[in-house]
């Protein structure tokens, strides 16, 4: 019986995967060390929803950029199919695409990483990787195939964990737009009963357990 391939889990060491690209061999996360990895995948070159989503992508490069991200496409598709692709979004459309592309043609990364999913047939869904610049998996996204990406969250959850990162806080459910702190973060909870006690004389907050602050 094949063995079911490990999903890689939240927190552990990103697997390391080599592959030919549009841009040329690449080994990652060797290969986007000290940056943000954000790696894509889409079901195959020409067709109308991935299309849309690199088009979206390659509007928000600055973006990504200056958040200190790498950005990386993947499907199964072989790598003439892809430089092909990208030819008609630049003479069609007028976009130049300037991330990589990783040419899966054997389904092996992307079976690695769980992007092949019963019933979607030999196509990768939509999964998206957020690697940090230590090489640790900090967040995954899996979409449908019928369903294109909203690249703006994807932006929002990369600035989220750098906040995070830096401030040592956790960020609210639309931040940094929330209902109700704004752009305010979350203190992480107290620790002992103490702490508890003294929260709300040191903080803002609803509660002890909800304590909210500026960055």
């Amino acid at each position: 019986m094949a063995e079911t391939p490990t999903l890689p889990l939240l927190g552990q060491s990103f697997p390391e995967i080599s592959a030919q690209t549009t841009r040329g061999p690449m080994t990652l996360p060797r290969d986007s060390a000290g940056k943000w990895l954000v790696l894509f995948s889409h079901p195959a070159d020409f067709t109308p929803v991935c299309t849309t989503e690199f088009v979206a992508f390659q509007k928000r490069m600055d973006e990504f950029r200056a958040l200190d991200a790498m950005l990386v496409g993947l499907s199964i598709d072989q790598v003439f199919s892809h430089i092909k692709w990208l030819e008609w979004i630049r003479e069609k459309l007028g976009v130049e695409i300037e991330f990589p592309v990783i040419a899966d043609d054997r389904g092996r990364i992307a079976e690695q990483l769980g992007m092949l999913h019963p019933g979607k047939g030999s196509n990768t869904v939509r999964a998206v990787f957020i690697v940090d610049p230590q090489g640790i998996l900090r967040l995954m996204l899996y979409y449908p195939q019928e369903v294109g990406r909203n690249m703006d969250e994807i932006l929002r959850a990369l600035r989220a964990l750098r906040t995070s990162d830096a401030h040592a806080c956790a960020v609210p459910a639309g931040w940094p737009e929330n209902e109700l702190i704004g752009r305010r973060v979350i203190v992480p909870p107290a620790a002992d009963v103490e702490r508890a006690r003294q929260r709300l004389a040191e903080l803002e907050g609803y509660d002890w357990w909800f304590c909210h602050r500026e960055i």
